[in-house]
């Protein structure tokens, strides 16, 4: 699909378009920021080939979509606190992020959006997949949406599920407090701000049960969700190259990082923007 701008080529009927002709370091104009938004709403990551830009052209770009905020637990990059390095060396096992996620669900406002963009990559494997939150609700009984419609979900950054694919970077490039527990408490499905539609709010790496009801009772409810909304026919996958740049919306998409290049070094430069409080 063409519009008077760029290139629009969806990868998977549900999620994920990549868009050709243009060049994310330059002076992009109004009109263009705004194109590319609707983009990213309409298949809630779009994905660039070739782009170059190093960490001030990225944060550079990352303004025109919102705030930078910077992550609790890793820091930044020298005079960049903003841009955290997304790395795994060869002879390490766990790699950041490899669990089914939207950033940081245990922060009271969790970030609209993300910016990943490709330094290194291994020869085969490192690729990232998405999931449609909006067809992961959209797909459940009228039943099931009603239950859930009354539940609030605890996320903790604690859970091991995620916790784990974080400890190689605490140990390089730790922040001064990397073990202070972060929770929060959001709608179970939340209302996109921009688009009105809605979108489970859950995820496996965060989610520890439900606002009123115990770990053991929140259990088989959350298993199933879990499972349900990263089912094939709601995602996409991404192959990585240098210098290619991921955006995605934390509101309604999740994100798995694959682990399957041991013994290869992959880095990537990531940088979340502010959002507001799910509802």
């Amino acid at each position: 699909m063409r519009n008077a701008l760029f290139e629009t080529r969806p990868l998977a009927g549900a999620i994920g378009a990549e868009i050709r002709g243009v060049n994310l370091s330059a002076n992009l104009s109004d009109g263009m920021v705004a194109a590319l938004r609707q983009a990213l709403l309409d298949h809630l990551v779009i994905f660039f080939r070739d782009q170059d830009l190093p960490p001030d052209r990225l944060l550079a770009l990352a303004n025109r979509f919102g705030t930078p905020n910077e992550y609790p637990f890793v820091k930044g990059l020298d005079g960049y606190p903003e841009v955290i390095a997304v790395t795994k060396l060869p002879d390490e096992t766990v790699n950041f992020g490899g669990v089914w996620h939207s950033d940081t669900t245990y922060l009271q406002e969790p970030p609209m959006a993300t910016l990943l963009i490709a330094r290194e990559v291994p020869p085969v494997g490192g690729d990232t997949l998405f999931a449609n939150q909006y067809l992961a609700y959209e797909n459940l009984s009228e039943r099931m949406q009603a239950l859930l419609s009354g539940l609030r979900g605890i996320a903790s950054s604690t859970k091991a599920d995620a916790s784990r694919t974080r400890e190689d970077r605490i140990r390089t490039d730790g922040t001064a407090e990397p073990r202070k527990v972060l929770i929060a408490e959001h709608p179970v499905v939340r209302t996109h701000p921009e688009t009105g539609r809605k979108a489970l709010y859950v995820n496996v790496a965060h989610t520890v049960g439900f606002a009123g009801m115990t770990e053991e009772e929140s259990a088989p409810l959350l298993s199933f969700l879990f499972r349900h909304q990263i089912r094939p026919e709601f995602t996409c996958r991404f192959r990585w190259e240098p210098g290619s740049l991921a955006l995605w919306d934390n509101r309604c998409a999740q994100h798995y990082a694959m682990n399957d290049y041991h013994g290869y070094k992959r880095v990537m430069h990531r940088v979340t923007l502010a959002g507001d409080r799910p509802r």
